[in-house]
């Protein structure tokens, strides 16, 4: 079998960001995003927040964000907090291919990151789009192992189909949808959650929601990338 290029696929991600951050209005810049307490220029930021961190940078930040991956990602935020819009466009664009922290994983990390939150971009705008196949199927395989998303959790003992892809994964009760509202609710978000059916679809959305509850709207359904 053919080994992915998960680093190229990251950058195709980053080029449709930039390409879509290009064509925001400036109350789209501010409108709220899927991530609590985030806008959508906090979580364009945050997408490219870490690749410009050396190692001794990022030691600094989780320290200082006390070692909790909500808290020190707000950390990486802060030292953009004056960017303008054309700023952030030239920062994802300078950073189209990762580097340091994000590339991880053979820019997994980056292209799995990127997806989910260019949906959580998306969708409070109203501004669908259909992700390429070859993208999609990678990060819905990433994100069902990767440590800072509750993936894994949520859709444990469920067997996920995608309805609009060549895609299954897991054992159990039955979560069907498209696959980007798949990606979606596993990784915590209730938007995506009245696109699927099946008998599994009510046991993901009582994780999501008791996650939801514990956080007390702010945690990790949505903040841990």
């Amino acid at each position: 079998m053919t080994e992915v290029d998960l680093m190229r696929l990251a950058e195709e991600e980053r080029a449709d960001l930039a390409a879509l951050l290009r064509t925001l209005s400036p109350t789209q810049w501010e409108t709220r995003s899927l991530c609590p307490d985030w806008t959508v220029r906090d979580v364009a930021v945050h997408i490219v927040s870490y690749d410009e961190l050396s190692t001794p940078g990022i030691v600094a930040t989780f320290l200082r964000g006390g070692l909790r991956v909500r808290t020190v990602n707000d950390v990486a935020l802060t030292r953009y907090r004056d960017l303008t819009a054309a700023d952030i466009i030239d920062l994802v664009e300078r950073h189209q291919r990762p580097r340091g922290l994000t590339s991880g994983f053979k820019g997994g990390i980056a292209l799995t990151d990127g997806t989910i939150h260019q949906q959580d971009i998306r969708r409070p705008l109203g501004l669908t789009r259909e992700i390429p196949e070859h993208r999609l199927v990678p990060v819905l395989d990433f994100s069902l192992g990767a440590p800072t998303l509750p993936s894994k959790r949520n859709s444990k003992g469920l067997r996920l189909t995608a309805t609009d892809l060549s895609w299954s994964r897991g054992d159990g009760p039955e979560v069907s949808g498209p696959g980007e509202a798949l990606l979606m609710a596993v990784a915590g978000r209730p938007d995506a959650l009245d696109q699927l059916t099946g008998e599994g679809a009510s046991v993901l959305a009582d994780r999501i929601t008791a996650r939801s509850r514990r956080s007390q709207g702010t945690g990790p359904t949505t903040r841990e990338t």
